[in-house]
């Protein structure tokens, strides 16, 4: 079984209250606008295994080692990750042609700073965006997920409130 800790669209920021729950995780997943490298560093720092993206914000340094898009299996479940990927029914065509190609059970991605968690019947796939963890962007609140894969399975979603985005 892994405990993923689940976040997005940090923008340079990585507050207590995240790390306090990222300790709690076997892994971190980050679907993209990590803002710089150093914030990456401080995530590497946390000594737990980190799956990443790079958003649109992030620049040459994060670009130069990290993927637009990432799959790869986790304790039997196909995962599919990208920063901007839109939704079911909505899929950016470039994302809807590779989960048409690849099919993965979880696709995983950030950008609109809204946590959603949605099961689309017609691709046979559980879409995840964690919303915005950081400070900066129009979100109101500041939002993660935490979830377990275990034999194949994908349970105990969890929606982490952060708390008001200016009130840090």
């Amino acid at each position: 079984m892994r405990k993923i800790a689940l976040i997005s669209d940090t923008h340079s920021y990585i507050g207590d209250d995240v790390v306090r729950h990222l300790k709690n995780h076997d892994e971190i997943w980050h679907a993209g606008d990590i803002g710089v490298l150093k914030t990456y560093e401080y995530l590497e720092s946390l000594g737990k295994p980190i799956r990443a993206v790079y958003g649109n914000i992030d620049g040459y340094e994060l670009r130069a080692f990290l993927p637009k898009d990432l799959s790869f299996r986790c304790e039997g479940v196909d995962v599919f990750m990208t920063h901007i990927g839109g939704y079911p029914k909505r899929y950016k065509s470039r994302v809807r042609d590779i989960l048409l190609d690849k099919r993965p059970k979880l696709y995983i991605c950030g950008h609109s700073h809204i946590l959603k968690v949605i099961y689309d019947k017609s691709f046979d796939i559980l879409h995840m965006n964690p919303g915005a963890c950081g400070k900066h962007g129009f979100h109101a609140i500041r939002t993660m997920l935490s979830f377990e894969i275990e034999s194949s399975d994908i349970k105990n979603a969890k929606v982490i409130e952060l708390g008001k985005r200016g009130a840090i």
